[in-house]
């Protein structure tokens, strides 16, 4: 992650993938979101799923998990650049998610993010807000899980 002024709109980013077993759907499930269709191969049969798919806010979790790596894997570049980590600040929040196709067992998913907007923070001097249009994409090239988010990211001072 680079200071407000050095991010570009348009910019985008791959955070990764990710591929759903069978067994973490179910351990998820039990753990977060405790439906048929997420816990049991035969009950998920019943359904118009046709088989086990993941919860949706698992789909979520892993684009954060993802997302999380990446900030990572940059901090420790910039560390071996002998360059500064770019702190990010807090999110203000997401909105428009949407779960387009189901996950089943086996797919993997690769999550990105893209700069749709910046502005200067009017509330907080020296932060600037940036919003993003984040996605996760199936192995098939369908788009499966998309979501906008806004975060707060220092400015150069």
């Amino acid at each position: 992650m680079s200071h407000f002024e050095e991010i570009e709109v348009g910019a985008r980013r791959t955070l990764g993938s990710h591929t759903f077993t069978r067994e973490e759907i179910i351990a998820f499930a039990q753990k977060y979101d405790p439906q048929p269709f997420h816990l049991d191969d035969e009950a998920a049969s019943r359904t118009h799923f046709g088989s086990l798919v993941a919860s949706g806010w698992h789909t979520a979790a892993m684009w954060m998990k993802c997302f999380v790596a990446d900030r990572t894997h940059d901090a420790k570049a910039r560390a071996g650049r002998g360059e500064p980590a770019v702190p990010l600040g807090p999110s203000p929040g997401f909105r428009n998610l949407r779960w387009l196709k189901p996950v089943y067992a086996g797919d993997t998913l690769t999550y990105a993010t893209e700069v749709r907007a910046k502005s200067p923070s009017k509330s907080r001097p020296g932060w600037g807000l940036l919003t993003a249009y984040n996605s996760g994409v199936n192995q098939h090239g369908d788009l499966v899980i998309d979501f906008e988010s806004t975060v707060f990211v220092p400015r150069r001072g």
